[in-house]
C-alpha cells in the first residue's frame, strides 16, 4: 500500500528498511529508545536499523523528516513491517510502541495493571517534567546567545527539585523501603519508566550540576551507576550512534 510518509528526498535506508527504523542522534531523547531498542534485542533478538541525523544542520526540518514527525524533531520510529508502513514520534510513544509489539514477555513492562499504571506515572514524569527542565537548563546555560541569570536559576531549579521527587520515591522515604527501580512492587523492576528517565538523569554533570548539589540524591546516583552497568544501556550510549 502506498504510504503518504515518503517522497522521493527521503533517505532510501528509511523507506526501504524491511521493518523497524530508527532516525536518531545521541542525544538524551534519542538514547532512551536506542537503549530499548538494544535491550529488546539482548531479551528476544528484536532487529532494526538506524539512521543518524545531525539536528545541527536542521536536517530535521526537511520535508521528507517532517512527514514522518511534523515536529520536527529526533528521535522517529518508523515500522515498515505495517501496511502501510507507520510512524511514531515522541519518546514515550516510541517507547510504548515497542513495549506493545516487541516486549511480548513484559520483560520491561508489567502484566499487573497497576504496576504499569506506576511505570506509566513516572515514565509521564519525567517526559512531562524532568526532560523540559534539564533541557532548558541546557539551553539557557550553554546554547543560549543571552545568558538570563532568572532563566538559568529558575530552570537548575527545577531539575533539582524533580531530582528531589526522584529521590523520595527510590529512597522509599514514604515507603517501606528503598526502590533499585522506579516501578514495581518491592524494591521494583527495571522498566520502561527507567529507561524514559535514564539517560536524562545520568546526564547532570554535563547539565553543569556540581557533585555537591547531587549529593543530596544519594539513592538516586546509585540508581544510575545501576543501570549504567547494564550492557545493553551501554550499547544504547555508545559510539554506533555517533556521528
Amino acid at each position: 500500500m502506498a504510504s503518504h510518509l515518503y517522497i522521493d528526498e527521503t533517505p532510501a535506508e528509511v523507506k526501504n528498511a524491511k521493518g523497524l527504523h530508527l532516525i536518531t542522534m545521541n542525544t538524551p531523547n534519542g538514547q532512551a529508545v536506542q537503549i530499548f531498542l538494544e535491550e529488546l534485542k539482548e531479551a528476544y533478538g528484536t532487529e532494526w536499523t538506524t539512521s543518524l541525523v545531525n539536528i545541527g544542520t536542521n536536517e530535521q526540518k526537511k520535508e521528507w523528516f517532517l512527514r514522518l514527525n511534523p515536529n520536527g524533531r529526533i528521535p522517529v520510529l518508523v515500522d515498515n513491517s505495517q501496511s502501510p508502513p507507520f510512524a511514531v514520534h515522541e519518546t514515550s510513544a516510541e517507547i510504548l510502541y515497542l513495549e506493545k509489539h516487541a516486549d511480548k514477555d513484559n520483560i520491561f513492562g508489567f502484566k499487573d495493571d497497576l504496576e504499569r499504571n506506576q511505570a506509566l506515572t513516572w515514565l509521564f514524569f519525567w517526559h512531562g517534567s524532568g526532560a523540559p527542565y534539564q533541557g532548558q537548563v541546557h539551553h539557557f546555560s550553554k546554547a543560549a546567545p543571552e545568558k538570563i541569570p532568572y532563566a538559568i536559576t529558575r530552570f537548575r531549579n527545577e531539575v533539582l527539585r524533580v531530582f528531589g521527587v526522584l529521590e523520595i520515591h527510590l529512597s522509599g522515604k514514604f515507603a517501606d523501603e528503598p526502590r533499585e527501580y522506579l516501578a514495581g512492587k518491592g524494591k521494583g523492576k527495571y522498566s520502561v519508566a527507567d529507561i524514559k528517565t535514564w539517560p536524562w538523569v545520568k546526564g547532570w554533570e554535563r547539565s553543569g550540576f556540581t557533585k555537591e548539589e547531587v549529593s543530596d540524591f544519594p539513592h538516586v546516583l546509585k540508581w544510575i551507576d545501576r543501570i549504567a552497568a547494564r550492557p545493553a544501556a551501554q550499547r544504547g550510549i555508545g559510539e554506533a550512534y555517533n556521528l
